[in-house]
């Protein structure tokens, strides 16, 4: 298998969201809103895609200013690819494009807990959120 990854190659949003619907992601992205959807892709900073022919099979998508942080949106792989070196394909191509020093940082989904901590990734305890819709006490 002849995995490419990309960080100049755009993407459609129906191939983004044909690729997250064949992942855990797609239960929890707004695939049936494409209005937000080719948001996501439009206000990203970064996005390394990996491909299998002139199949994606994997997305890593990333909002960021290069040099101090970087938080990693989304790590999507196709299920049927998983368990290859591409998520991990996909990280390292996002860290080759950022400064030394920059502070890469995710949200785990909770089927990809135990994964992070095996491609490098620490465990932060601490982490805050708060919605649009939510009311600032």
């Amino acid at each position: 298998m002849n995995i490419e990854y990309f960080s100049d190659r755009q993407i459609t949003v129906d191939q983004f969201v044909t690729l997250l619907k064949k992942t855990t992601l797609g239960g929890r992205r707004p695939v049936e809103n494409p209005a937000c959807m080719s948001a996501m892709l439009e206000h990203a900073d970064l996005l390394v895609t990996a491909w299998l022919g002139n199949e994606l099979v994997g997305v890593a998508r990333s909002v960021t200013d290069f040099h101090f942080c970087c938080y990693l949106s989304d790590l999507a792989v196709s299920n049927e690819h998983q368990g290859q070196g591409i998520g991990t394909g996909l990280v390292q191509g996002t860290l080759e494009r950022l400064q030394p020093g920059c502070l890469l940082t995710l949200l785990s989904a909770p089927q990809a807990v135990n994964y992070y901590p095996k491609i490098g990734f620490e465990k932060h305890e601490s982490s805050w959120f708060m919605f649009k819709d939510d009311q600032v006490s």
